[in-house]
């Protein structure tokens, strides 16, 4: 039986909804939706660890490393669970999200169920930029909108 979660973003000027599908325990979670609000271009987008807006997006934690990796992109063998790399926005400042991943889980010991997603400012240089914080966070700036992942039916 599939696992499906979502996630309704709200940041200052951005807005969107994210929806999560497992189908099976040890599959890909497909990560599909959309985000306005954007400035032109690439943005960070990652999973973080907490479901905790006590601060803002600050309380939502790092991004979601269970297994103590270095900052790469969703391709990279060396990851956070949470880095999904690059939302891109259109000149509408509209980005699609359309995203398969085979770390992301909704069930399990690692599962990403009451976390958070949150949508970055910059671009994401995917811990190859060289920056002090490019194997941490991407160098992906400030966060402009946040959410839980909730289960869903």
């Amino acid at each position: 039986m599939p696992v499906k979660a979502v996630c309704v973003l709200r940041g200052e000027k951005i807005k969107g909804t994210i929806n999560l599908c497992q189908e099976k325990p040890d599959g890909e979670c497909c990560i599909t939706g959309s985000v306005e609000g954007l400035s032109e271009g690439k943005h960070g987008f990652h999973i973080h660890e907490f479901g905790d807006y006590t601060n803002g997006c600050t309380s939502a934690g790092g991004h979601f490393n269970p297994f103590k990796k270095n900052h790469g992109g969703p391709s990279d063998a060396e990851r956070h669970v949470g880095d999904l790399g690059n939302i891109e926005a259109d000149s509408k400042g509209v980005a699609k999200v359309d995203i398969k991943d085979s770390l992301v889980k909704l069930s399990g010991e690692h599962s990403v169920i009451g976390r958070s997603i949150v949508v970055h400012e910059g671009v994401d240089d995917l811990g190859k930029g060289g920056h002090e914080d490019s194997l941490t966070t991407g160098h992906a700036g400030g966060r402009l909108g946040c959410a839980v992942i909730g289960i869903s039916k």
